[in-house]
């Protein structure tokens, strides 16, 4: 039996999607590799509201998020955390030897743009990293809000992880003036892992050159200069199958339209909170909730491990609280694909498991 997923990635992937994986293979320095990944790009322009050049890799988006700190500080790096996946960004960091801070918000709380502004004005950093949708806490920062302070330090490049935002939030990257825009296949675009994607403003790259060590497989320069000159072929092998589904997939997105896909994912988002604060309450304020997925506390201690192998029983997957938080909360996410009616569909089975 297959269980529909509900958890914060990888997520649920519909069939033709799937079937478009099978796509017979094509050498990856023909004239249709490189029409196939022109068109993603220019694809992916429309969904991030930008004009900057876009990398596709075979990886996670931990890959990219790495590639930008290293890359892209040649000083010092101010790492914002709101969770795990914050964390994350400066162990990388360390573990390059690149120079970098911490700095992490309380546990559901956001990265507020007063921290940004105290941080940034000590003159100490040329990079900033923020993370936009935390699937630990499931909590999203004020994008635009912190944006606005950015800016005032044009000296500072400013790189954003939506892995788990972009594809179901509205983010307007050239706008919001964000230098490295980072995002993944498998959370709100719909598609199998294995795709990391990020947007490349000039400025980033001109940065990258006047950095010495930025590694080989992952150096933006040499991705960027490779895909310029040999027009949109990679240096590397890529994953052509994978390219495939998100050619596919993105004409579905843009069918759909962006601000219909966006609207259907605020409405799950809104359905799923009312649920948890009737039943639980959420683990952040709803001001600062997640679009994509819903982090609910555990207010009834119940056995989450139980609900979650219940559910498996009746063919649902949610997930349980990240890290410490585990019992503590659990996560629903609504993102990709679902429907307000696959999520009534579960949440009514929660109920029934919960009498």
């Amino acid at each position: 039996m297959h269980k529909k997923l509900f958890i914060p990635g990888p997520i649920e992937v519909n069939d033709d999607v799937l079937e478009k994986m099978s796509t017979p293979m094509i050498g990856h320095r023909s004239k249709e590799a490189s029409s196939l990944q022109r068109n993603i790009s220019e694809k992916l322009r429309k969904l991030f509201y930008t004009k900057n050049e876009i990398i596709l890799s075979t990886s996670s988006g931990s890959g990219l998020m790495e590639a930008a700190i290293r890359c892209c500080t040649k000083e010092r790096a101010a790492v914002f955390s709101i969770g795990s996946f914050g964390d994350r960004w400066y162990d990388m960091a360390i573990s390059n030897g690149v120079d970098a801070d911490l700095f992490k918000s309380h546990s559901g709380c956001i990265t507020t743009p007063e921290m940004v502004d105290e941080v940034l004005a000590t003159k100490k950093y040329d990079l900033i990293t923020i993370t936009h949708n935390e699937t630990s806490t499931g909590v999203m920062n004020p994008i635009e809000e912190i944006s606005n302070i950015v800016k005032k330090y044009p000296e500072v490049i400013f790189c954003v992880d939506t892995v788990s935002s972009a594809g179901g939030v509205k983010i307007e990257v050239d706008k919001l003036g964000i230098d490295v825009c980072i995002t993944s296949s498998q959370k709100a675009l719909g598609l199998p892992p294995g795709l990391g994607i990020c947007t490349l403003a000039e400025r980033a790259v001109e940065r990258a050159r006047t950095v010495k060590n930025r590694g080989y497989y992952l150096d933006l320069v040499h991705l960027y200069d490779v895909i310029k000159k040999k027009n949109y072929q990679y240096p590397s092998t890529p994953n052509l199958s994978l390219m495939f589904a998100l050619d596919y997939k993105l004409n579905k997105i843009l069918e759909e339209g962006l601000e219909n896909r966006f609207d259907r994912h605020l409405k799950m988002a809104e359905y799923t909170r009312s649920w948890a604060k009737k039943h639980f309450d959420l683990f952040t304020e709803e001001r600062n909730a997640s679009v994509t997925l819903t982090t609910v506390k555990n207010t009834r201690g119940i056995s989450v491990k139980y609900l979650i192998e219940e559910l498996e029983k009746e063919g649902f997957v949610i997930s349980n609280g990240y890290g410490n938080l585990k019992e503590k909360t659990f996560r629903i996410a609504h993102m990709a694909e679902l429907t307000i009616e696959d999520l009534k569909e579960l949440l009514s089975v929660i109920d029934s498991i919960l009498k």
